[in-house]
């Protein structure tokens, strides 16, 4: 019965919490408006439910700025004064209450990762995508970014295998636990999560 009720929720939830955290989005997006010279979201192509690709809303805390080869340079290098802010508080992920709006994601389930990532997953943690992805999930209030992608992975799987309104509900409230002590946001060697490469053996 709650599947059915989880997307309603959603969607009134993430309307309610646009409208209580319009300031802060309005001077926050202000902000990089003027450090990112006019660039204030970020939009990337990522699985969803099924595998459907939508694409994901942020606020853009990175630059572009490449190595002599045209290379991206690292995360830690790219992330700008702001972007170190908003990521450590967490505001990068408001403008993602759009796509729960429009259906692409959930407040609550598997973090959606990048589409190179699908060919890497082997069939247990292709069920992530069984559910819509979310905002906020059990991998993230158990470790976030410190844990590692099989641990994360797991926690994905066993949210969808466990999908309650009580557990969503206890999620949220250790999301902002986290978000206060400003834990795992980053891993043991970056600054935000080094790329997944495929399970080791």
């Amino acid at each position: 019965m709650y599947k059915l009720l989880k997307s309603l929720i959603d969607r009134l939830t993430a309307l309610l919490l646009i409208i209580v955290t319009l300031p802060i989005t309005f001077l926050t997006g202000l902000g990089l408006l003027f450090q990112n010279k006019g660039v204030v979201f970020f939009l990337h192509p990522r699985p969803g439910k099924n595998e459907k690709v939508f694409k994901v809303i942020k606020f853009q805390t990175m630059n572009n700025k490449k190595d002599e080869n045209g290379n991206l340079l690292p995360d830690e290098e790219r992330l700008t004064t702001l972007g170190k802010l908003v990521r450590k508080i967490s505001i990068d992920e408001l403008p993602q209450m759009i796509n729960v709006l429009k259906g692409d994601m959930s407040l609550i389930g598997p973090r959606p990762l990048l589409i190179e990532y699908l060919p890497l997953y082997n069939e247990e943690q292709k069920r992530r995508h069984d559910v819509k992805p979310g905002i906020t999930g059990w991998a993230q209030v158990n470790g976030r970014n410190a844990i590692s992608w099989e641990e994360k992975f797991r926690y994905d799987v066993w949210y969808v295998d466990n999908i309650s309104f009580l557990l969503d509900v206890k999620i949220f409230w250790l999301t902002i636990v986290k978000i206060f002590k400003r834990e795992g946001i980053s891993s043991d060697t970056h600054a935000t999560m080094e790329k997944f490469e495929g399970t080791k053996e």
